[in-house]
């Protein structure tokens, strides 16, 4: 398959920009939630609730950075052809496309569903270097390396 990959690279920061907006959302959604209103008696049901939501605001506050790393990270990535597995590579392995830039959930670009995967990525480690038709052994597994770009 001939990849267009300035489109991966446009697909995924579309998907990583909509997951951080999102993501930003929710994260102002429980901030808020997180306010009590100092003008009025404070209940101990209404403390406890702006407690939990305040932990949860803190738990987005890192997901809202990961998003932007990964798009800050798409943004350098070389998507320039390949013929061995390294960063900006699509790799078909075992049946399936993969990316390799940062991790994703699954998402379908050029007719096709790929998946985003780390360099930080087990996998990665197993597989970075190898060429198309070569074998590799990940959790004890052969795997062929199908195509590379």
């Amino acid at each position: 398959m001939d990849w267009n990959k300035d489109h991966i690279r446009e697909t995924m920061l579309s998907l990583e920009t909509a997951a951080l907006h999102s993501a930003r959302d929710n994260y102002l959604d429980y901030v808020s939630a997180a306010k009590l209103d100092r003008s009025e008696p404070i209940e101990n049901d209404e403390q406890a609730q702006a407690e939990v939501a305040s932990d949860l605001a803190e738990a987005l506050d890192d997901t809202l950075h990961d998003y932007a790393d990964k798009i800050e990270k798409l943004k350098m990535i070389d998507f320039g052809p390949q013929s061995a597995v390294n960063e900006g590579a699509v790799v078909k392995l075992s049946g399936r496309y993969f990316v390799i830039a940062v991790s994703t959930s699954k998402f379908t670009c050029q007719g096709r569903e790929l998946m985003g995967i780390s360099t930080m990525a087990p996998i990665f480690q197993a597989i970075e270097g190898a060429r198309a038709g070569e074998t590799v052994q990940f959790n004890g597994r052969d795997l062929v390396i199908e195509y590379v770009a």
